[in-house]
């Protein structure tokens, strides 16, 4: 533990203050002392003791109220009260209004209070991980959902840019097909599936399975990058004219097949 430990107690009697101090003389903590609720909260105003250990009663503000005030203020704090009083009520009263991790009899037993305030130390620190945890995850959420956001935004903007590519291709003149490097049909305009007798049936098939006759054009277009000839679609003649496609930023490759009729071609 980097952080240095501090104790503040709080108690109208002296003495008790000395006693508290002689108890914990050997622990590498830093303890603080005042004698009432007043001091008390100025002196966590300055030094934000991790934990605070208060007498139950004391004139002018009582411990209740002091650990009230300290719990609204300083709500990470653990906070342990001392009484000389076995009234119930009282101790009730305490939890509900201060948080009361641990109510402890005066004359109390040294080592329960050595051990009380040992826990007590793990309790902070474990609270304070886990508020951090709970702040890096909220952190991480909000980073997360904005990524999400950015990433919903541009797949709608890349949805847009394809209808309106489709539109495009669909308004040629012309049979166009969209090929993977394999030669599977991936997308085509409407004027091919006019050509072809509307089978749409066509598209994720192998173009040598519905057109064998593009084959030779296929091959010389994978070697040389751009190749034509002419063929027969569904007893519509015309040429096929080939290109290869290649996209250096997903390093993905294709082949475009424009179906020209021969009363369409020059």
């Amino acid at each position: 533990m980097d952080e240095p430990i501090k104790i503040l107690c709080v108690d109208d009697e002296q003495n008790v203050l000395n006693a508290l101090r002689r108890l914990f003389l050997d622990d590498n903590y830093e303890i603080l002392t005042a004698t009432s609720g007043a001091d008390g909260l100025e002196l966590q105003e300055r030094e934000h003791a991790q934990i605070i250990i208060s007498d139950y009663r004391m004139p002018a503000m009582t411990g209740v109220e002091f650990l009230g005030e300290v719990n609204r203020k300083w709500p990470d704090t653990v906070r342990i009260v001392l009484s000389g009083y076995a009234d119930t009520a009282a101790i009730v009263s305490a939890i509900n209004e201060g948080q009361i991790y641990k109510f402890i009899p005066k004359p109390w037993n040294d080592d329960e209070i050595r051990i009380t305030v040992g826990h007590a130390i793990d309790r902070y620190f474990l609270s304070k991980k886990n508020r951090e945890l709970s702040d890096e995850l909220t952190r991480k959420n909000a980073e997360l959902n904005h990524l999400l956001a950015e990433r919903t935004n541009s797949l709608e903007q890349r949805g847009q840019m394809l209808r309106s590519f489709q539109n495009i291709i669909d308004a040629i003149p012309l049979g166009v097909l969209g090929l993977d490097s394999e030669g599977t049909l991936v997308q085509a305009n409407e004027e091919w599936f006019r050509i072809s007798g509307g089978d749409y049936s066509s598209l994720g098939q192998n173009v040598a399975g519905f057109m064998p006759h593009a084959a030779p054009v296929l091959e010389r277009v994978r070697q040389e990058g751009r190749a034509d000839g002419y063929l027969t679609v569904n007893g519509v003649p015309g040429r096929l004219i080939g290109s290869r496609l290649h996209s250096s930023q997903e390093q993905q490759e294709g082949i475009i097949l424009v179906f020209i009729r021969r009363d369409e071609a020059p």
